[in-house]
């Protein structure tokens, strides 16, 4: 199978400039996708042109990262209700090192027959001044086809309006395509369905300028079965580094993927073939109670941020947090899968000798409003400490008991959770 034959099977392609199928079957085009570095870690959202980059490769076309370090000093208005704040250069500068280190878990910068390219625009953008850019880049566009594009004319009829910065956008990125078609004869781009506008833009320059043919592909935005954004949860979002999220939290939040979104995703996010993928989705359909699929693109795709080690970790989290005992789990790896739960601590002393009543530390922790709570729950078997069931109501917690002698893990029915951090005083 092509390229392109690949991409549409996996329900990747969205839209494409006329004649991209032929040509791709012909030749090998080198492509690229930009990145945006408004913070220092990609998303699971960046996820999707990371892995199409990657799938480039494996077909023999030349990717190219583009990491905004000039365009991110603007911000593509591109889906945006509002204008981004802006960030400044050294801002920039420190996000771009971040990003850099997660796009090389993906693509291989020392293939011989096909490299892969991590170029950041800021080295041809902070280059041009005012008066280059206007004189190069302005006078072959017109207003008027600015404002027909969508990403502006959205904009631009809101009540929040769009400032000349972002205005200006669409020409920045024209202009990085040009710049790599003239370096690097990139003749591609690629992005999300939001960025069709920016990129026939660059197509028409490039045709313009150089008299070349280039092509675009855009692949439809993310959304899950229920209309929601792809990648936003509770906490917020989730990142690829992993001081920001934690390798658990990845896996578990491909565990937690809808049935009617997890064919789609194994699709998007794995390199899978098609039969393997078709057979997780009979599973699915005959056994959803197994989660097959949900747990085979849990484990892909941890597998590809942060390695087979963490993979093993967390499907060894995994299966000890939601079984009977997690009190043989590294303190760590607990504090962890709880980050985000409520926590309070205790003197290590209060627990030496006979220990504190489990209904104490019920209510001095908040779980409960008062002993007699704690008590009624314990009674009717709604208590649990580090997964074990309570069923004494006099029952007592010592040293011994914590979790590597660092914490508890109280829980209230099935999902209300505390952490109980044992401190010196």
């Amino acid at each position: 199978m092509d390229l392109y034959g690949e991409f549409a099977w996996r329900g990747l392609v969205y839209d494409a400039t006329e004649g991209l199928r032929d040509q791709i079957a012909r030749e090998k085009l080198t492509t690229y996708i930009g990145f945006d570095p408004t913070a220092a870690s990609l998303h699971v959202g960046s996820l999707l042109p990371m892995v199409s980059l990657a799938r480039l490769q494996r077909f023999g076309h030349p990717p190219i990262a583009v990491v905004g370090g000039g365009t991110g000093m603007i911000g593509d208005p591109s889906g945006k209700a509002t204008e981004r704040a802006l960030l400044t250069t050294e801002q920039v500068e420190r996000n771009v090192e971040g990003i850099r280190g997660q796009l090389s878990r993906f693509l291989d910068f020392d293939d011989a027959s096909t490299p892969a390219r991590l170029v950041n625009n800021a080295e041809w953008l902070s280059k041009l001044s005012a008066i280059e850019f206007m004189r190069d880049v302005g006078k072959h566009f017109t207003v008027n086809y600015m404002l027909a594009k969508e990403s502006v004319k959205r904009r631009s009829e809101s009540d929040e309006g769009i400032s000349y910065a972002e205005f200006s956008y669409l020409l920045l990125q024209s202009y990085d395509f040009l710049m790599l078609h003239d370096r690097f004869n990139c003749t591609m781009q690629m992005g999300g369905s939001d960025q069709w506008g920016n990129i026939t833009a660059g197509v028409d320059f490039i045709r313009r300028l150089r008299g070349a043919k280039a092509h675009g592909l855009v692949s439809p935005l993310l959304t899950t079965a229920s209309g929601a954004k792809f990648g936003k949860t509770e906490a917020g979002a989730v990142w690829l580094d992993p001081q920001l999220t934690s390798p658990f939290r990845l896996y578990q939040f491909w565990l937690n993927t809808d049935d009617g979104d997890v064919g789609k995703y194994l699709r998007f996010f794995t390199f899978l073939d098609r039969p393997a993928i078709e057979q997780l989705e009979e599973a699915a359909r005959s056994a959803p109670e197994a989660r097959e699929a949900q747990r085979t693109l849990a484990r892909e795709v941890t597998r590809m941020v942060h390695g087979e080690q963490q993979v093993a970790r967390a499907e060894r989290a995994s299966g000890l947090l939601f079984g009977e005992d997690i009190s043989t789990l590294p303190a760590e790896d607990v504090l962890s899968v709880f980050d985000d739960v409520p926590s309070s601590t205790i003197a290590a002393a209060k627990l030496a000798g006979n220990g504190v009543p489990v209904v104490e530390l019920l209510a001095s922790s908040g779980l409960t409003a008062s002993k007699g709570e704690a008590t009624r729950l314990i009674r009717g078997g709604g208590v649990y400490v580090n997964n074990h069931r309570i069923t004494d109501e006099r029952a007592r917690l010592r040293l011994g008991d914590a979790i590597e002698g660092r914490l508890f893990v109280l829980r209230k029915g099935a999902k209300q959770n505390h952490v109980v951090k044992i401190g010196a005083q």
